[in-house]
């Protein structure tokens, strides 16, 4: 889910980009952190655990110009025990008027625990399916943040709901769990034809629109969704929307993506929608087909600055390309792939903010990329603790589960890591493995299994990053240490602080960029596994300076990078004189340094002098301008630069 989250980016040709990044990312985690406020310290109710859920036919009847709401909710469901009675969770503003079981009207009650109890006929056994019709009716609960609101849009009605992660009772009878979907739903919507204003009005759902019928003054609109979906990315809305579409082609099996949008904001909305079809290309091309392609993707505006990743449609407070990106990439992670409980938030979260960064990298270039990247850093590290992965006490607060810091951007930036860990074959390869694995395609996953599937994928044994990255806390600082050694040679040394000690080490491929003299580059990535651990690098040209991270691909802070000590001490001790020179010039070196070889290269890169050691050397040959002296010694390499008149 998102409602304002994103990031600024530090390059003045990309500020405007990087302040709306910055407005629509932050504006999502924002909006998802509101939509739980009310309802984070809801558990699952232990009172419904003896059932699953397989199938709702849902019947609304609601009226845009007011907060009420009544319907007859079906429910099938399979005993996991046997029963006597059946539990849904209903707020108590909700009045139930009668429940039928094939006719039969049931005896119930309501509690203050926002409970509906029903005392069944008969017992119904083990393994049994069967099923109840509740009718009820009420003004639905809102307290502003969302569950089912009625507001206004420029003068004309509108409702909508948002119902993660526990908002669905208060407006529906029903089953509020993670990881219980109902195999399918049909959604029926009665409401006015007209508006006030004698505008038609459109409502909106999950799946497919089956049909509209009209009942005198009012409209019947059926969707029907036939994939897996838990309560709370089940939606409706409904208001005067202007609707038009564009076609995803799919390999030659084409699908529509619907946009209900506000007759206000129309032309807005059709200048900025059609980056969806791209988007949607990209992210099938990287993982798999959009995993609801024989229904729809849609987009329905609704009174909030950021979305919701309702299944097959998203609801939206706006149209930026990032916050279309990060809504419609929760169609495969969150709603394909429903995280297991709220300590796994991450992988909704995490995995929507990198996908939203894959579509900078691949729609914008690596530039852009890399200012998104170092955005996420620039958060992340902007406190020295706290984990990806929460606690039971994290839970219960929504501040804390809804963390732009952790949840997102930490969670993007683990993600992104495991790829430059694993390389981009193994680590794409291992995703498609999560998406489609069976015991959690169209179900939910937990952490340990999307990390089980990687290391099956991989063969690579990723206890150690995870243990660093996600469940414990903060982050590394470098410091990084060389000095060329000879002609070909460079040494390096990369120590590291950490800023929490619940990490004694973090194991992670630390990439360098070499940078010549005379410009050349060379990028280098080191298999940083130890503490103050030493690499040698064969390195075809003369070391100038050295570029920790270029690409901005490692958590991390306040680095440094420094020419080793004993290396400077060298340089300081070879003198060249006089400065400027047009005739000759003099060395001195220290008595206990050989030297075999003494190289002058102009500031083309070529080579004008070569010789043995010698104390005088004769310049009046060299074309004016700065010329690079080298000396190759038993010791290293010595540069120093001089002048020629």
């Amino acid at each position: 889910m998102k409602t304002g989250f994103l990031s600024v980016f530090y390059l003045v040709s990309l500020s405007l980009f990087a302040q709306d990044f910055n407005k629509n990312f932050n504006a999502i985690q924002k909006t998802e952190a509101k939509a739980a406020l009310s309802k984070m310290l809801f558990k699952a109710n232990i009172n419904t655990g003896n059932y699953d859920v397989k199938y709702h036919r849902l019947k609304f009847n609601v009226d845009p110009s007011t907060p009420f709401i009544s319907g007859d909710v079906t429910t099938y469901f399979e005993a996991k025990e046997n029963l006597t009675q059946v539990t849904f969770d209903l707020s108590n503003n909700m009045t139930v008027s009668k429940v039928l079981q094939r006719g039969n009207a049931l005896s119930f009650s309501q509690n203050a625990n926002d409970e509906l109890i029903i005392t069944l006929p008969a017992t119904q056994n083990t393994s049994v399916l069967d099923s109840l019709t509740i009718s009820y009716s009420g003004d639905a609960e809102s307290s502003g943040l969302g569950s089912f609101e009625q507001n206004e849009h420029n003068g004309s009605p509108v409702i909508w709901t948002l119902s993660e992660p526990y908002g669905a009772k208060g407006w529906w009878p029903c089953k509020q769990d993670l990881i219980d979907k109902a195999d399918s739903i049909d959604v029926y919507i009665t409401s006015p034809t007209l508006n006030p204003s004698n505008e038609v009005y459109v409502a909106v759902s999950n799946g497919l629109e089956k049909s509209q019928t009209i009942n005198g003054s009012n409209k019947i609109t059926h969707f029907k969704h036939r994939y897996p979906i838990p309560a709370y990315l089940i939606a409706i809305a409904v208001t005067n929307y202007e609707v038009y579409s564009h076609t995803v082609q799919n390999n030659n099996n084409p699908f529509d993506i619907i946009n209900y949008v506000y007759p206000e904001n129309i032309s807005y909305a059709q200048s900025n929608t059609p980056v969806t079809v791209e988007i949607m290309d990209l992210y099938t091309n990287l993982f798999e087909e959009y995993p609801f392609a024989n229904e729809k993707y849609g987009h329905a505006q609704f009174g909030w600055g950021g979305g919701m990743e309702h299944t097959t449609v998203s609801f939206m407070g706006s149209f930026s390309r990032g916050l279309i990106a990060h809504e419609l990439a929760h169609q495969w992670f969150g709603n394909k792939i429903t995280c297991g409980s709220w300590k796994d938030i991450w992988l909704n979260e995490g995995f929507a903010t990198y996908l939203s960064g894959l579509t900078i990298e691949n729609l914008d270039g690596n530039s852009d990329f890399i200012a998104w990247k170092e955005q996420l850093n620039a958060n992340i590290t902007s406190s020295t603790n706290g984990a990806v992965y929460l606690t039971d006490a994290d839970t219960t607060s929504v501040n804390r589960v809804f963390s732009s810091r952790l949840s997102y951007d930490k969670g993007a930036m683990v993600l992104h890591m495991l790829r430059k860990k694993l390389g981009d074959v193994n680590f794409f390869q291992g995703v498609k493995s999560y998406l489609s694995n069976p015991n959690h395609a169209y179900g939910y996953a937990k952490t340990p299994d999307f990390i089980n599937i990687m290391e099956s994928s991989s063969g690579e044994n990723l206890t150690e990053f995870f243990n660093d990255w996600l469940y414990n806390e903060g982050y590394p600082s470098y410091t990084v240490q060389w000095s060329q050694t000879s002609a070909n040679q460079t040494a390096i040394n990369l120590s590291q602080t950490q800023s929490d000690a619940s990490v004694t080490f973090f194991e992670a491929p630390v990439t360098l960029k070499l940078i010549g003299t005379l410009g050349e580059t060379l990028d280098i990535t080191l298999n940083n596994t130890v503490n103050n651990e030493d690499f040698s690098q064969t390195v075809n040209f003369t070391v100038a300076s050295v570029q920790f991270d270029p690409e901005s691909d490692l958590i991390s802070k306040n680095n440094n990078v420094t020419l080793a000590d004993k290396n400077l001490e060298l340089q300081s001790q070879f003198k060249i004189y006089p400065v400027p020179t047009s005739n000759q010039f003099n060395i001195v070196k220290p008595e206990h340094i050989q030297v075999t070889d003494v190289k002058i290269f102009n500031t083309l890169g070529q080579l004008i002098y070569h010789s043995n050691w010698s104390q005088t050397i004769n310049a009046t040959t060299f074309s004016s301008g700065l010329l690079l002296v080298q000396f190759i010694t038993n010791q290293g390499v010595i540069n120093k630069t001089l002048l020629k008149n």
